[in-house]
């Protein structure tokens, strides 16, 4: 891996001979110039205005133009005699909280190492003193013609600095989002929290990869092969309409979890529409009405069910024939009172006709 700065981390009076190597690099199809009427390659060539030629890049110098129009010259033996400390030292100023530095300042990240074996053991107290307090070091760097705040972190168990924005460099964000005051129902706030749980399951992020560079390799291909270049198809027009945004959080939350049940399952099975989060009880149907039976048959049905609930033990005995009891004299009254009635019918004096 290619050096790109070598310096010193200062930390106190622990002086740490090191080597920055960057720790990301950028994959894209390479792309240049080309006329496209006939294909012709075109080249950027550096062009002198005073004399009307081609400069080469040995005579080339960076220049400053002065509010009067005057134009400064600087060389890079100037850019290098600079009275800067940075250029060749990391000098740790402070050790604060992660959370304190806003990503947005985020640049670019190096992998620190070291520059011979003499530094291995302040280097590995510098890394173990961030992972057991859980801080990172804030400090200054001098990269190239630029001065930047930087953040020295540990990751894999490797130093690694990453170069920050100045935050006066930071713009802004009044007037982004917007004015008027929008009330959020805790039910849609509790279906989106469901909806976050359910796309973050199992969700690996070295499993991402490049669309747009996959798609870019295929018309490439289909140039070259001489057939039609694939398109995307186009997506239908937006509603202009107001959504429902609880219906809108339900199909997104039905949709999710059917996508991760098909990941769960594997590659060929088909996913599968889960319940959502936040559903209401499906309403219960009221009892039919009970058919009364033809007396003979309620007859023989009351008799099978007390022969189906027979009491075992002997409370349950003397319970049921208590309630025989009760029934019998209650159907005995009746027919009493029935027999009285005739008896006075027929006591009563015959009409003469």
């Amino acid at each position: 891996m290619q050096t790109t700065w070598k310096g010193t981390i200062s930390f106190g009076l622990v002086s740490i001979p090191v080597h920055l190597y960057s720790a990301t690099q950028e994959h894209d199809v390479p792309l240049h110039q080309v006329h496209a009427k006939d294909g012709g390659r075109v080249r950027m060539k550096r062009y002198c205005e005073q004399e009307g030629t081609e400069v080469p890049y040995a005579e080339i110098a960076k220049g400053y133009e002065s509010p009067d129009g005057r134009t400064v010259t600087l060389t890079d033996e100037d850019l290098a005699e600079l009275p800067l400390p940075s250029k060749k030292v990391i000098d740790v100023l402070a050790f604060v909280d992660a959370a304190e530095i806003d990503p947005l300042m985020f640049s670019k990240a190096y992998y620190v190492g070291v520059a011979d074996k003499a530094a291995a053991k302040p280097y590995a107290l510098l890394r173990d003193a961030l992972t057991e307090s859980g801080r990172i070091a804030v400090t200054k760097i001098a990269l190239r013609t630029r001065e930047s705040p930087a953040v020295l972190r540990v990751h894999d168990g490797t130093l690694v600095l990453q170069t920050c924005i100045w935050p006066d460099e930071v713009r802004p964000a009044a007037g982004i989002a917007p004015d008027e005051q929008v009330t959020v129902r805790p039910q849609e706030l509790k279906m989106a929290r469901s909806l976050m749980d359910t796309l973050s399951e199992d969700f690996d992020l070295s499993q991402l990869h490049d669309d747009y560079q996959q798609a870019l390799q295929q018309v490439i291909e289909a140039r070259i092969q001489g057939v039609e270049v694939p398109h995307e198809e186009e997506p239908g027009e937006a509603p202009d309409n107001v959504i429902d945004l609880m219906a809108a959080l339900r199909s997104s939350l039905k949709e999710a979890k059917g996508a991760h049940r098909g990941r769960r399952a594997g590659p060929g099975a088909e996913p599968e529409a889960g319940p959502t989060a936040v559903e209401e009880p499906p309403p219960v149907a009221a009892p039919a009405p009970r058919k009364r039976a033809p007396a003979g048959k309620a007859a023989g049905g009351k008799a099978s069910a007390k022969k189906a609930t027979a009491p075992r033990t002997a409370t349950g005995r003397a319970t049921a024939d208590r309630a025989a009891t009760r029934t019998a004299a209650g159907t005995a009254k009746p027919a009493a009172a029935a027999k009285k009635t005739t008896s006075r019918k027929s006591a009563a004096p015959r009409k003469v006709s």
